[in-house]
């Protein structure tokens, strides 16, 4: 089988996500064609390079609809010769993208792919494109629908994790995301978003919180405790399905749960005979690729199943990872992660994570690999693995290992 390596990967900074954030006033297909135009002139490509473009995103609608990777493509400096492919798998988006590529990159289909993903929270709001799995009864009855903080509360309820581990979890994340900056750690991948005249809008992820401390997160109210248990009652619903918890504990909040953000990644994928062509050193291989369906009420325990099976079918161990990458959609994810594996804390997310920096739907799966794959090569590391929990009880992962 061909190897797809991994050339290049660039990220925009996350803005706020709100209509006060530096973004606010810049809309997904100029985010996105800022990140394609990136990746072409970093790595002097021919407009016509790549075989395709395969854009994550979540909310497709409104300016995210009607195939935005294709409108990406003619709204950049790539030739209208390049298709463009929209995917929704909700929070993995940007991952699938990428893993999707590097299959078809194996698979001959192409030599090379510009792969990632985009999504402005600030303009599109989550869940303005509605779900039938919350809104239609004959599913969301069936499968105990509820939401997302709701799953987190039950994963800590039924794994044990207190209100303070998920505190701490989430200043450790801040202090590590600072220490990132600091350290100048993103500047191999962070590319600023400027105006239309090329004067900087935002150079930096500005949603980070470096004062953070576990007073300032124990005087935050939980986010999910009314929805849980007074109106609409999701916690009547999780315990039809999980009678055996006698009550859900509710320990999100704003402070260690991810935070709503802009942004846009990619990734440039491609295989030996791309790189020789455009004289391009790969950094990466990706090794093995994987995704998984798991209980979609308790819905965000993915990382460990889509863990388990892209080990047994790469042939490795969880002892052959050197680095992770465990989206911090909430603290209970990333908890339950550590305790399935025993995997030492320091070696996952060591530059910070979505509680930090926020996470921008569509694209986080291509920001983690993004950041992985730049940790690997300054610590002089190998063997990488990144992974998402999605929503409506999915997992997915992607180990990539340097060459």
């Amino acid at each position: 089988m061909t190897e797809a390596y991994i050339y290049d990967a660039v990220r925009t900074p996350r803005g706020k996500g709100r209509p006060d954030g530096s973004l606010h006033e810049v809309t997904s297909l100029r985010m996105s064609a800022t990140v394609l135009n990136a990746l072409k002139g970093r790595n002097g490509l021919d407009g016509h390079a790549v075989e395709d473009v395969i854009w994550g995103n979540v909310t497709q609608v409104m300016e995210q609809g009607a195939c935005l990777a294709r409108t990406a493509v003619l709204a950049s400096d790539l030739d209208e010769s390049i298709p463009g492919l929209s995917i929704n798998r909700f929070c993995a988006s940007g991952m699938e993208a990428v893993n999707l590529a590097a299959n078809q990159v194996r698979g001959g289909a192409g030599e090379a792919y510009i792969a990632g993903g985009v999504e402005m929270m600030s303009r599109v709001p989550m869940g303005s494109d509605g779900a039938a799995i919350a809104v239609d009864p004959s599913v969301a009855l069936d499968q105990y629908f509820v939401p997302q903080g709701i799953s987190a509360d039950i994963i800590a309820t039924e794994y044990g994790f207190s209100r303070d581990q998920a505190d701490a979890l989430a200043v450790e994340s801040q202090r590590r995301a600072k220490a990132a900056w600091d350290d100048n750690r993103f500047a191999k991948s962070v590319i600023p978003v400027t105006d239309v005249n090329g004067l900087t809008i935002l150079d930096h992820d500005e949603f980070i919180r470096p004062g953070t401390d576990m007073q300032t997160l124990g005087a935050l109210k939980p986010s999910f405790k009314d929805m849980g248990e007074v109106m609409p009652g999701f916690d009547k619903v999780a315990m039809l399905k999980y009678p055996h918890l006698e009550k859900v504990n509710h320990i999100h909040h704003a402070g260690n749960s991810s935070g709503i953000v802009d942004g846009s990644a990619g990734v440039l994928v491609g295989n030996a005979e791309f790189g020789k062509k455009y004289g391009l050193t790969p950094r990466a291989r990706i090794r093995a690729t994987a995704k998984i369906g798991t209980d979609p009420t308790i819905m965000l325990t993915g990382p460990v199943p889509a863990t388990q099976k892209i080990l047994a079918e790469s042939g490795l161990s969880i002892s052959d990872i050197d680095l992770f990458e465990v989206n911090e959609a909430f603290a209970a994810v990333v908890l339950r992660f550590q305790q399935a594996f025993d995997v030492d804390p320091d070696l996952i997310n060591v530059n910070g994570g979505s509680i930090a920096m926020g996470h921008p739907l569509g694209a986080t799966g291509a920001i983690i690999i993004s950041t992985l794959l730049d940790e690997l090569e300054r610590t002089d590391k190998e063997m990488g693995l990144a992974t998402l929990c999605i929503a409506s009880g999915m997992g997915a992962a992607t180990i990539i290992e340097r060459v």
